[in-house]
């Protein structure tokens, strides 16, 4: 099923996370957070964009963000989109599953623009990001120094919605997530 990310989530997050940060260049990232920080990101995210969950029979299987592209108020309407999927639960759906009800949360929220960003070649994640609609929009040349190399990056980007001149305020994520409608949406995804 697909629910809301919650603080107590931490633990398995950290878990699907960790190889991520100590063996793979899905994340620049080098040290290992460590739960409570896990927790206070997941927190501080949920005020302002969706952090969602594939759990199954009570097992955290997968987890996807969005978070904020760049900081200036005129990147409002586009953010960047990060899904991680345990290594046991690969190849089921459930990566194209979470990924999209993240888009249409962002949808929802008045997001027009979704960016993946990769680390290069990152073979399974361009496919991926394609088969949802996402198409290149730039690299970054030996943009980040991990596992004894440089990296190239990718950026994949995905229109969700055609913006408005003047566009609407985008809604936060915590005024959404109260809906009712977007709580009974969001359990007829899972």
């Amino acid at each position: 099923m697909i629910r809301l990310a919650t603080g107590d989530d931490a633990a398995a997050f950290h878990a699907i996370y960790a190889p991520h940060v100590l063996e793979g260049v899905a994340t620049f990232e080098t040290v290992l957070p460590g739960v409570d920080a896990m927790r206070d990101r997941v927190l501080a995210r949920l005020e302002h964009y969706p952090w969602l969950v594939w759990e199954a029979s009570g097992d955290v299987l997968a987890y996807a963000y969005a978070s904020r592209f760049r900081e200036r108020a005129a990147y409002d309407w586009i953010a960047e989109t990060s899904i991680y999927v345990r290594d046991d639960a690969q190849r089921r759906g459930i990566a194209r599953r979470l990924y999209g009800t993240l888009l249409d949360t962002l949808r929802e929220q008045g997001i027009c623009q979704a960016v993946g960003v990769i680390t290069l070649p990152g073979t399974g994640s361009v496919a991926a990001h394609e088969a949802m609609g996402f198409a290149p929009a730039g690299v970054w040349r030996q943009a980040g120094y991990k596992l004894g190399r440089w990296w190239d990056v990718g950026v994949w980007q995905k229109t969700l919605a055609e913006p408005a001149n003047p566009p609407p305020a985008v809604v936060p994520f915590r005024r959404l997530r109260d809906r009712p409608d977007w709580q009974t949406w969001l359990a007829a995804q899972g």
